[in-house]
């Protein structure tokens, strides 16, 4: 029995009748709930005497008043139907017309079973009947006729939802395969598909996924080309920020565009939470009102600066650096400020970004931020290159070549304009010479025993370096050793690992140590993964290092 009636008065009418009534009695109610039913109009309302009197053909002895609302009357008519005809244990054959039960029903209009059941929810009156000694949901011909007259354009849909064949999912799968491979997107293919089928749209995009689920290598829709990996998550976003359109990166990896859109915004949320966004605080920054203060040009210098002197015996490229003008106080106070505060605002914004459903606007602002911040911190880079050349010119030796010592200079300056906190006052050139000659201090020979020149009251730009003497056969016989035994341990790790490690560690001498980041670039993985496979590779290193003895020199044991 249903006990989801919106009515009291018509439960305890099903109840009245279930209790009292006789079979053949209960089938003429029956008859007649179903020509009230099929009468009701859901927007009128309705009187309980009058309803009453039409299924009992008596007069109700209670409530004889009461209104009741057609939408109510339609939901609760349907299950005093089911359950009176539950209760009367009437054989399909007594009802007097043809009774169709669910299976004969889905046949006649070729849907399926869920189908049916929908048409149920939506006004198509059932009840349940003795089929062959067998109590089954039953369905009277008028009533059927009365719900296909009301709802056509339901029942011309309900079809295209019907059973599909074995050899009817073939056919939709091959039709889609070769659209898919004559150019068409996924789109495309389920609108073209559904008119030749005659089927719905939502079914021909299921039974499409399902294949797509079953056969990822052959898949046609949002998984075309195979699953969606990092690697080609990259290459897509990669692509897209050379000028590819989405049109055309749909068409190229098999995959939609609202797929092609996601996966662009996904890896440009990742971006942009890798970017290096530390900065040097400042207390003012919180108490910005009016950004265009800090963000704006830099100030023109109140007296024209005099054209520096070019040193004899430099290269075009070293030359030309002195033609740009050194900043004034003012301009680098400025340069600096600007240059943390649009990294403090990037960071700020950041904190607010979501990597599931990552807000366009707000990557455009942090991104707009963070390009500040890199031209910014370029211009400062620009004028004090000469301060790198002019150091370098100063530690040439026999045992240093001064190219090396201008790109090591570079990356000193580089740091050191990450590190500078312009609040204090000081000079930044200042700060960037001691950190260069520190950086040199660490690798040159040379410089090792010069470093006490240099020493002054700011103790953490340098940290003691003992030297010693030794002649340059010893040097040269000591590094092809170490590089002897650093050859052996390495080639333990595959050769993922070994680029990872050589990189990471800066072992092949001709370039910087490398982040996991710009790694990760190298290699077309993600910052992550490099991480992953650098431990696994370190753990690796360490068993060879504690199993096989390894031939050092004393002084790198040291």
């Amino acid at each position: 029995m249903h006990s989801r009636y919106q009515s009291e008065v018509i439960e305890q009418l099903r109840d009245e009748q279930i209790r009292g009534g006789e079979r053949r009695q209960q089938l003429a109610q029956l008859l007649r709930a179903e020509e009230v039913l099929a009468d009701i109009d859901p927007k009128r309302d309705y009187s309980y005497r009058d309803l009453y009197s039409k299924i009992t053909q008596n007069e109700p002895t209670e409530a004889p008043r009461l209104k009741l609302s057609g939408a109510t009357l339609s939901h609760d008519l349907r299950l005093f139907v089911e359950d009176v005809s539950d209760a009367a244990d009437i054989p399909a054959e007594a009802v007097g017309e043809r009774v169709l039960t669910v299976e004969e029903l889905s046949d006649l209009f070729q849907v399926s079973s869920k189908t049916i059941s929908r048409w149920r929810q939506q006004g198509l009156v059932s009840g349940r009947f003795v089929f062959d000694g067998r109590k089954r949901v039953g369905f009277r011909q008028s009533s059927i006729e009365h719900f296909v007259a009301r709802n056509k354009e339901k029942v011309r849909r309900g079809r295209k939802f019907r059973q599909m064949t074995e050899t009817e999912r073939e056919e939709i799968i091959n039709r889609a395969l070769a659209m898919l491979h004559s150019g068409l997107p996924p789109a495309e293919i389920t609108k073209q598909l559904a008119d030749l089928m005659d089927r719905s749209v939502e079914t021909i995009r299921h039974t499409l996924k399902q294949w797509d689920k079953d056969h990822p290598e052959a898949a046609i829709l949002s998984l075309g080309g195979g699953p969606l990996t990092d690697e080609l998550k990259t290459k897509i976003y990669q692509q897209f920020r050379r000028g590819t359109s989405v049109e055309q990166l749909a068409k190229r990896y098999q995959r939609t565009r609202p797929t092609i859109y996601r996966i662009v915004n996904e890896m440009r949320c990742q971006r942009i939470l890798e970017l290096p966004l530390d900065y040097m605080d400042n207390p003012e920054f919180p108490r910005v009102r009016n950004e265009d203060r800090i963000l704006c040009e830099m100030p023109e210098p109140e007296t024209a600066t005099r054209r520096p002197k070019v040193p004899q015996d430099l290269p075009p490229y070293l030359a030309s650096l002195y033609e740009v003008a050194l900043l004034t106080r003012e301009q680098e106070q400025h340069l600096f400020r600007k240059f943390n505060f649009a990294k403090y605002k990037a960071s700020k914004l950041r904190e607010r970004l979501d990597l599931a459903q990552p807000q366009r606007k707000l990557m455009d602002d942090i991104e707009r931020y963070y390009d500040v911040a890199v031209e910014t911190k370029n211009k400062i880079v620009r004028a004090n290159l000469r301060l790198v050349v002019s150091i370098a010119k100063k530690r040439v030796g026999t045992q240093n070549n001064f190219f090396d010592l201008v790109s090591d200079g570079n990356m000193s300056l580089i740091r050191a304009v990450e590190k500078f906190d312009f609040a204090r006052g000081n000079k930044f050139s200042t700060y960037a010479s001691w950190a260069i000659m520190k950086n040199f201090a660490r690798s040159i020979p040379e410089e090792h025993k010069q470093h006490d020149r240099y020493r002054t009251s700011h103790e953490e730009l340098f940290q003691a370096v003992e030297g010693y003497r030794t002649n340059q056969s010893a040097l040269e016989n000591a590094q092809a050793q170490r590089k002897s035994e650093i050859e052996k341990i390495l080639k333990r790790l595959d050769d993922r690992e070994q680029k990872i490690i050589i990189s990471r560690f800066g072992l092949d001498h001709s370039r910087e140590p490398l982040t996991l980041k710009q790694v990760g670039e190298e290699m077309g993985v993600t910052k992550e993964r490099v991480r992953q496979i650098e431990a696994r590779a370190l753990d690796k290193l360490r068993m060879v290092a504690q199993q096989v003895p390894l031939d050092l020199p004393e002084a790198f044991e040291e």
